[in-house]
């Protein structure tokens, strides 16, 4: 029988060089996979705290960055502020401080390697430091007995104003989250509508500072409610010396404008400081109604808005009483001088001035 002899070690060494440039061209292809450039860098900022009333945040300084990219392995955040943050992950939150509105230029880079790709953001926060006083109103039933006390009765506080202001469950009560007063059209101590005024008067006062006070309003002739404050000094200067500053003011009859005004020993009443500012949301929306006072100056803002500042010319006791500590007030008024101008309407009732939260700053 003849015996064909089988050359094998030819085959074995093609087989062997196959796979050795198999091999070469595999680790090159991945070695360029590894080390593509990042693509499509896609950033989003988010401002905890946003909405209509207010459009750069609660104040937190809280923002949550989420960034993406083709090809990257990490990324690197430059945050406008001087700090850098690297990280794999493709979420960032990050607490700004300071106070104030801040706008900051943030710079985020997607790499891979010895690759990048960058992308920038601009972004204006609202910072709060050093809250000095709140309430929040997070209980049931009446307000916190440390945090505000009443004004009772119907003398019709200096604005013939037609209510009797009551403590009572009917006309104030906090629920929901919310402070809410209510005024009624019924006869009571021998006035015709009742209603609620609360003041922080002998538990809270102070001087300088922030105050922001987030409400949705009322509607309806003779309506009149308002966010404001006093001199603690007032039961021995008395009204005007003791400066009044009127946050926010809003008559019924006038939709969809609120005012701002201060009261002193050179211009009161009818007074000759004071500004009105268009807003169309004032009784359907929350907004947050806020003073910046110094002791230069007071700021009056809508929604972060600046809107009015009282500055005079000259500093005295008659044009600036406002280096003594002031309280607060909540009131729904009915009629008036002012809020009745143009008499009321019995058919809106019952009407509430509902309060979010009160802060104050300093």
């Amino acid at each position: 029988m003849k015996h064909t002899k089988i050359h094998s070690f030819p085959i074995i060494g093609i087989l062997i060089i196959a796979f050795t440039l198999f091999i070469s061209c595999g680790g090159s292809s991945s070695g360029e996979e590894l080390n593509l450039t990042p693509t499509n860098l896609i950033i989003n900022a988010t401002i905890v705290g946003t909405d209509t009333s207010n459009p750069n945040g609660d104040g937190s300084g809280k923002v949550i960055f989420n960034f993406s990219a083709e090809n990257a392995t990490n990324f690197k955040i430059n945050l406008g502020n001087d700090e850098i943050i690297e990280t794999s992950s493709n979420t960032l939150i990050y607490t700004y401080t300071g106070s104030g509105l801040k706008t900051f230029q943030v710079y985020i880079s997607a790499y891979n390697l010895d690759k990048q790709i960058s992308k920038s953001i601009s972004i204006t926060v609202k910072i709060n430091s050093g809250l000095l006083w709140s309430d929040e109103f997070n209980g049931t039933g009446l307000p916190d007995s440390s945090k505000w006390g009443y004004d009772i009765g119907n003398s019709g506080w200096g604005n013939n104003e037609l209510q009797y202001y009551t403590n009572r469950a009917n006309n104030v009560v906090v629920e929901g989250g919310f402070l809410k007063i209510t005024a009624k059209k019924e006869s009571y101590e021998g006035a015709e509508y009742t209603s609620t005024r609360i003041k922080t008067q002998g538990k809270f006062d102070f001087k300088y500072g922030k105050v922001e006070v987030r409400a949705k309003l009322p509607s309806g002739k003779g309506t009149w409610p308002a966010i404001w404050m006093l001199g603690s000094n007032i039961s021995t200067v008395s009204w005007p010396a003791c400066g009044e500053i009127d946050i926010m003011e809003y008559v019924g009859y006038q939709p969809d404008v609120v005012h701002s005004a201060i009261h002193t020993t050179s211009s009161s009443g009818n007074t000759v400081n004071h500004k009105s500012y268009d807003l169309t949301t004032a009784e359907e929306e929350f907004h947050v109604y806020g003073i910046e006072w110094t002791s230069t100056e007071i700021s009056f803002f809508v929604d972060e808005t600046l809107h009015y500042t009282y500055k005079p010319t000259t500093y005295n006791e008659a044009t600036w009483p406002f280096t003594k500590n002031q309280f607060l007030i909540l009131n729904l008024a009915i009629g008036g001088n002012w809020g009745g101008a143009q008499g009321v309407d019995d058919s809106i009732f019952p009407q509430q001035f509902v309060i979010d939260y009160v802060r104050v700053y300093q």
